[in-house]
């Protein structure tokens, strides 16, 4: 039987050196036009120009992310899935958002949807650490959300707090989230318009809401709006786009919307508008605008024991033949005219329990306005 020769090949020194020597005669014939095209200018690295200053707006654009991108935090939602073989559970992830620092306590705001199907989630701070979140409470008439984080108070920065009320279209505002899941992202645009309306995740109407140019994609929900002072002004909360990534058109749940939802949420676990304790119907007060040519909201029934009975609010009577015998018709909770329910609920979200507010009501041909004070 033949056999292979499987021992190693040895290169003959010989040859090795002859290898060597041929290489170093190309080197030395090559080197004169190596060394001309390595000194050609073309090859050199162009001369860097002096930046100089900074422009005022980029100095304060900058300055501003510095400050508020450490109280921005990126949100990732867990949900359970169940092998249907094992029939083990695991959380597995389910999407990721924006959130913020409300206050030193470890209370993160973010938006309702952000969290809505979740069974759990984590937050990662500035500091790149992740924390395991709990929910205090939600409003999903507002989309608006709280989570709680354990967090040294060196790690949490609260963002300062502005107002929404004096806004002007044209304003510039900063947008600091998580779009598509790369955190820390600044956009910049302008407010675009005000008092908007969206509907909300719990399919109530959002209102005041700011319209912003700046850049709001996927991930960013639950961000903040800055103004120029790098105060907050609202939470983004959705977009405009037929295409699902941004248009143009983000939308921005107000600030003064978010300050007094928010301690609502850590105080009671949720949010309960203030009663006022009448009954209202849509569809009949729809009939009755077209009937009587009226505009307001037919106040229905009062309930026993309620500020609305106690301030002598008179609901609709029916007659014996089943016509209805109209009552009080309510035309405006404080400066705001109501013409459906929820109308009715966006003018009572305005106040606490315990305020008391004038409703303007016409009696049969007399307007009167009557001080209740709210449950």
């Amino acid at each position: 039987m033949n056999r292979v020769d499987d021992r190693p090949q040895r290169i003959n020194l010989t040859t090795l050196v002859a290898i060597l020597a041929v290489g170093v005669l190309i080197g030395a014939y090559l080197w004169p036009e190596i060394s001309r095209r390595l000194s050609s200018p073309a090859a050199q690295p162009r001369l860097v120009e002096p930046r100089g200053d900074l422009a005022a707006d980029e100095s304060s654009t900058i300055e501003l992310f510095q400050k508020a991108s450490p109280s921005v935090v990126f949100i990732t939602t867990l949900t359970r899935r169940i092998n249907p073989w094992t029939h083990n559970a695991r959380d597995i992830p389910a999407g990721t958002g924006s959130g913020f620092v409300w206050d030193e306590h470890g209370h993160i705001v973010t938006n309702f949807h952000v969290i809505q199907n979740a069974n759990a989630a984590s937050v990662m701070l500035h500091d790149r650490k992740m924390y395991p979140a709990s929910l205090v409470g939600a409003s999903p008439d507002h989309d608006l959300a709280v989570l709680s984080i354990k967090a040294s108070g060196s790690a949490l920065r609260p963002l300062p707090i502005g107002s929404s009320r004096d806004l002007l279209v044209g304003q510039k505002v900063f947008a600091i989230g998580n779009p598509f899941g790369l955190d820390q992202t600044l956009t910049t645009g302008i407010i675009s318009a005000l008092n908007r309306t969206m509907e909300g995740p719990a399919g109530r109407p959002i209102e005041d809401v700011i319209q912003t140019d700046a850049s709001i994609n996927p991930g960013n929900s639950g961000g903040p709006l800055l103004d120029s002072a790098g105060r907050l002004i609202g939470v983004n909360s959705a977009i405009y786009s037929p295409s699902g990534a941004s248009a143009g058109i983000g939308f921005a749940v107000p600030v003064d919307t978010v300050n007094r939802v928010v301690p609502r949420v850590i105080s009671q676990g949720g949010y309960t508008r203030p009663r006022l304790g009448i009954y209202v119907d849509d569809r009949i007060n729809r009939l009755f605008a077209r009937q009587m040519d009226a505009e307001g909201l037919l106040i229905l029934g009062v309930t026993p024991g309620s500020p609305a009975e106690s301030a002598g609010l008179q609901g609709a009577a029916q007659a014996e033949d089943g016509t209805i015998i109209p009552g009080d018709v309510l035309l405006r909770v404080g400066e705001r005219s109501v013409r459906s329910a929820a109308e009715l609920e966006s003018a009572l979200d305005r106040y606490k329990a315990g305020d008391t507010v004038i409703l303007t009501l016409r009696r049969r041909d007399t307007t009167l306005e009557v001080p209740v004070a709210l449950e």
